[in-house]
């Protein structure tokens, strides 16, 4: 699968799909609280993203089992790591923790951005997973510059979080992104450095560390999109969509419109 270099003109198309993406996750920041269900969530992200003249990368993409995905964002609570279908049923608590991850295509070109937000009060602990899985982020961030290799960004992420105990999940990736959702290259978040792909300007990928407590292992639930740790502990996950530059890459998406309480 080609890896397609972006022109000026599209990255500034990807820039404002991004800023849109990062505005979706800000207005959902102050409505994450306890008794909000992950339903009510998603209708405010939908309503967001198409009153902003974008569709939802996420609704109706297909898994590969050709399922197409039934909502505009993912939810994923606690344990689950990623593609949380949102639910009437599924009500937040207090010390929950909810990744929630979006992705908004605007003029042709999509943004896709990650946050794991904190349901009211979270533990000591909790707090230092969300910490550290961010870190690690803005780690792999630092080093997807051109002239590097694809594997730098996962060997910082790695060297980030193992030491302090924690897992990197290796069947789940970031992704290029543009014209697609997701695009080649694969961007594992693990890996030793100077291998794979040699990074180049205008390469535009999402680098997304998913982080757990305890053991890496994952199942997957019989909807085929739901993936949660197996042990039960929970997990992080955030995520950026950059482009990559000489000497310092640019970041497409942003946090800055995370509401200042769910800042870590």
């Amino acid at each position: 699968m080609p890896v397609f270099l972006k022109t000026e003109d599209e990255i500034a198309l990807m820039r404002r799909a991004g800023d849109l993406v990062g505005q979706t996750l800000g207005e959902l920041s102050h409505h994450i609280r306890p008794g909000v269900t992950t339903r009510q969530l998603d209708t405010i992200a939908e309503t967001f993203i198409r009153d902003h003249g974008a569709t939802p990368s996420f609704k109706h993409y297909p898994n590969p089992k050709g399922a197409p995905f039934p909502a505009s964002i993912c939810t994923s609570v606690n344990d689950t790591i990623v593609h949380g279908i949102p639910s009437d049923d599924d009500v937040l608590h207090e010390g929950d923790i909810i990744s929630i991850d979006c992705g908004a295509c605007l003029d042709g070109f999509h943004g896709d951005s990650c946050y794991t937000f904190a349901v009211g009060e979270v533990s000591d602990a909790t707090h230092q997973l969300l910490t550290t899985t961010l870190q690690a982020l803005h780690k792999g961030i630092s080093v997807a510059v051109a002239g590097g290799h694809l594997s730098d960004i996962g060997h910082a992420i790695q060297h980030c979080c193992e030491p302090k105990g924690y897992s990197i999940v290796r069947e789940l990736t970031g992704h290029g992104i543009g014209r697609q959702m997701h695009e080649a290259p694969l961007v594992p978040n693990y890996g030793a450095q100077g291998q794979g792909i040699m990074l180049k300007e205008g390469m535009c990928i999402a680098i997304d560390p998913m982080i757990v407590e305890g053991q890496r292992y994952i199942s997957i639930l019989p909807d085929y999109w739901t993936v949660r740790t197996r042990d039960g502990r929970r997990a992080a996950h955030y995520e950026h969509t950059i482009a990559i530059r000489r000497g310092q890459p640019e970041v497409l998406t942003t946090f800055d419109y995370i509401a200042p309480t769910q800042q870590c």
